[in-house]
């Protein structure tokens, strides 16, 4: 076995009615939960922030969401509160057939730090522990779904591409925020790292 699925998020936050839905967030679920059954090993990632993370603007005086700020490690957008430890909206949809998970990965839950990447924290720099696990398990080849396809899933597709890993992003089994044209530049990004746009 050496092929992998990596669903990305797919957290009641960003499904319709969470804090930061992504639209027809949940659309995909069902396509995921078959394609898990026929996965030879499965990583769920789940975003798992701690109340008053430094990614929300309720954290940053006169900042309003979707601000960009600069930070320590280079431009953060700023995000409505969601996906708090423990809280609801951190849990994965209901729906999502958690039974296939061989792994779950959580992330951003540095409070100084975000981390959209499966791989790294937003400092490109620390990892999740993610990579030994697949080369523990002599894994080489990820198909990447789930949300949001121009954030989590474009920062974690790059980095696995840059890793020397052969990566497909299913767009049909991923949905994307789309903010001010991000989307255009997350599909030119994955490109340019090699990844296959499925």
């Amino acid at each position: 076995m050496t092929h992998a699925l990596i669903v990305i998020d797919v957290q009641n936050d960003f499904c319709p009615g969470g804090a930061l839905a992504v639209p027809e967030g949940d659309a995909i679920i069902a396509g995921i939960n078959r394609m898990m059954k026929q996965a030879g090993a499965v990583i769920l990632t789940q975003d798992w922030h701690p109340a008053g993370h430094s990614s929300f603007a309720s954290s940053h005086a006169d900042q309003a969401p979707y601000n960009v700020i600069k930070m320590a490690y280079g431009p953060q957008v700023l995000w409505p509160d969601h996906c708090i430890q423990g809280s609801n909206g951190a849990a994965f949809h209901p729906d999502l057939d958690q039974s296939c998970a061989d792994l779950i990965i959580r992330k951003g839950y540095n409070p100084a730090i975000d981390s959209y990447s499966a791989f790294f924290e937003n400092d490109h720099i620390t990892p999740t522990g993610l990579e030994g696990y697949l080369r523990s398990r002599d894994i080489t080849r990820l198909t990447i779904v789930g949300l949001a396809l121009d954030f989590c899933v474009h920062f974690s597709a790059v980095d696995a591409a840059r890793l020397g890993f052969d990566v497909t992003v299913r767009q049909d089994l991923c949905r994307a925020i789309d903010l001010d044209g991000s989307l255009d530049d997350a599909l030119t990004a994955m490109r340019s790292a090699g990844v296959s746009l499925g």
